[in-house]
Parts: structure tokens; C-alpha cells; sequence
């Protein structure tokens, strides 16, 4: 059994992001969070703010031997827009910018692959950031396993839902 690998993402509101990853097949545990930014410890109304330079992200916990990296990627570009700058929906600035935050050098060159082989699909140029990985810092819990807690939140049903229905159809053979 291989240990653990870690992925972190930025695809707009990380409680759209989580509900994503929380049914994939391997994910062993999903965290919303923020990383990218220049302020320590932020709050989630400073994240909001748009100053502290922070994209809400997710960490992804996965096992290697049922989900590969490549695999990640394609549910993470495939269920977000990674053509809008600062911007997810309604969800508008910094702080709901595409990002991938690697870990190591084999992730940078995985993502920077991914985004030259996705190019083509997509009218507008790819504007996901690629970033190494400083710090991540985890969101107060009750942003966490947010879908789950509120699938009635109007947010929820508007944002999240269209999200699962297209990773259901799009992606059956990677759901847990």
C-alpha cells in the first residue's frame, strides 16, 4: 500500500471544490482551506476581503493505488472554469482564482503538462495559476463538509449541484 499523496487545488469556492473530491473513488479526505497568500493564519472574512492575496483551496488526501495525480487534475479542470480570471460563478475576486498549489517539482511539470494538453479545449486561454505550495492553512469547520451539512443552501443547490450532476456523467468511473 502507498502512502498518501497530497493534491491542493483552487477552483473557485472551495465548498463547491470539496463537494467534488469528497466522491471520488481513493480520496481519503478532503480540506477546504486557503493558501497563496501573503498574511498568516488569515480569517475567512480577510480571505473575502480580497487583500490577504489567498485563493480558497482544498487539500485533497488520496491514495496513489486507486486515483493517480493526472486523474485529479482532469476531475479539477473538468469541474470548474479555468479560463475566468478571478472568478467562479458568481463568486468574483483573488480569492476565487484557478490555482494549483504542487507539492514537489513531478507535480509542477504533471500540471504544467495537463494545461498544455487542455488548451486546446477550451476558446480561451487557461489562466490557472501554478504556484508552489508554502503554506496551506485549514478553514474554521464549519466551512468544512459544508454540501454535506447544507445540500438545501440555496448556494448549495445552485452552484454545487450542477457540478456533481456533470462529475456524475462525466465521471462515473472514478466515483466512490
Amino acid at each position: 500500500m502507498s502512502e498518501p499523496q497530497t493534491a491542493t487545488v483552487a477552483g473557485g469556492c472551495f465548498w463547491c471544490t470539496e463537494a467534488v473530491f469528497k466522491q471520488i473513488e481513493g480520496v481519503e479526505s478532503v480540506t477546504s482551506g486557503y493558501a497563496g497568500g501573503h498574511v498568516a493564519d488569515p480569517s475567512y472574512d480577510a480571505v473575502c476581503s480580497g487583500d490577504t492575496g489567498h485563493a480558497e483551496c482544498v487539500q485533497v488526501e488520496y491514495d496513489p493505488d486507486v486515483i493517480d495525480y493526472e486523474d485529479v487534475l482532469t476531475v479539477f479542470f473538468a469541474t470548474h472554469d479555468p479560463t475566468t480570471e478571478n472568478r467562479q460563478g458568481p463568486d468574483v475576486g483573488s480569492q476565487y482564482r484557478s490555482a494549483v498549489f504542487y507539492h514537489d517539482e513531478a507535480q509542477r511539470e504533471t500540471v504544467e503538462a495537463t494545461i498544455d494538453d487542455l488548451g486546446e479545449q477550451y476558446s480561451d486561454p487557461i489562466v490557472t495559476e501554478v504556484e508552489p505550495l508554502e503554506t496551506f492553512y485549514p478553514a474554521a469547520e464549519y466551512h468544512q463538509d459544508y454540501y454535506e451539512r447544507n445540500p438545501d443552501q440555496g448556494y448549495c443547490a445552485v452552484n454545487i449541484d450542477p457540478k456533481l450532476k456533470k462529475l456524475n456523467e462525466q465521471f462515473r468511473e472514478l466515483l466512490a
